[in-house]
């Protein structure tokens, strides 16, 4: 019993007088929904990548206008889908920093990074079938240049800063909103078109479209999104250094909790119990008084 309490206890932090659990959905349930939140995302940004193409050949600011609203859209949606489950990261770098923060295991935080990969090379699977596309089809679109490499370190930095700032603040329920704003604005403002996550990255490989990156360039994106993920929690670190783990474990917005509630404190007793406790301590010292004892001792 005292082991259980000690092992509550380790899952919980202080958070405004209440004792609250850290990260303990369901592991499973989290990956779950990791993998299908990334596949909903690589399906998106690649599908809404194809139909642009189809709509408006020819007219890259308006494919990329048409790609850019539907990815903003849609991270949005899907955020609010799966965010009550797993915090909807879907990005391995959020993953990581939001471990270095003490919201998640550093083991749950490596175990979201395959789902999240995964689930992006689904949703690019899925999204080359509905528009007829051969399942797989290995892009052949060179990304890899100075420009794109340090435009991926700037939308990285900028996708964290803006996420853990709502958490830090106390509007992480603003969080799907402001995330796909950040996304879609950084669509334009950077040469790479804000890939700012490594498992979308590797996704992209198996789809030879509009949004679609070659694999020799892959490693490039990958490394700088990783520096500007680094980058992130050194300036976060500057600017909110008073993060919590109580703050950080809603990251990137509010989600459920499995482990149960600490005790709820003991209520004074009404009526009916106080009738219960005299009646009992009656029907004790008629007891005592019948075995021939004094009560009193």
């Amino acid at each position: 019993m005292q082991a259980g309490k000690l092992a509550l206890a380790a899952l919980t932090v202080i958070y405004e007088g209440e004792a609250r659990p850290v990260d303990d959905v369901a592991l499973w349930r989290r990956l779950t929904a990791e993998f299908a939140g990334s596949a909903f995302l690589a399906a998106v940004v690649i599908g809404s990548g194809i139909a642009a193409a189809d709509l408006s050949p020819g007219a890259t600011g308006l494919e990329l206008l048409e790609n850019t609203a539907a990815t903003a859209a849609g991270l949005f949606t899907i955020i609010l889908m799966f965010g009550p489950v797993s915090g909807g990261h879907f990005n391995p770098v959020v993953s990581f920093a939001d471990a270095a923060f003490g919201g998640l295991r550093w083991r749950d935080a490596a175990a979201y990074l395959p789902a999240q990969a995964a689930g992006c090379i689904v949703g690019a699977v899925v999204a080359n079938l509905m528009f007829a596309q051969p399942a797989i089809s290995i892009s052949v679109k060179d990304r890899a240049t100075p420009a794109h490499f340090l435009s991926e370190i700037v939308a990285t930095l900028g996708l964290l800063l803006v996420i853990f700032a709502l958490a830090r603040t106390g509007r992480s329920r603003s969080a799907p909103a402001a995330v796909g704003a950040y996304i879609g604005a950084a669509y334009f403002f950077t040469s790479s078109t804000s890939f700012a996550n490594p498992a979308i990255t590797i996704g992209r490989m198996f789809s030879d479209t509009f949004a679609g990156i070659a694999p020799s360039s892959a490693p490039a994106f990958i490394a700088a999104q990783v520096i500007g993920g680094v980058l992130a929690v050194i300036v976060i670190r500057a600017l909110y250094p008073r993060l919590t783990p109580a703050e950080a474990v809603d990251i990137i917005v509010p989600h459920l909790h499995d482990a149960p509630a600490p005790a709820a404190r003991t209520a004074p007793a009404g009526p009916e119990h106080a009738a219960g406790d005299a009646t009992a301590s009656g029907s004790r010292a008629a007891a005592d008084g019948m075995s021939g004892q004094d009560p009193k001792r």
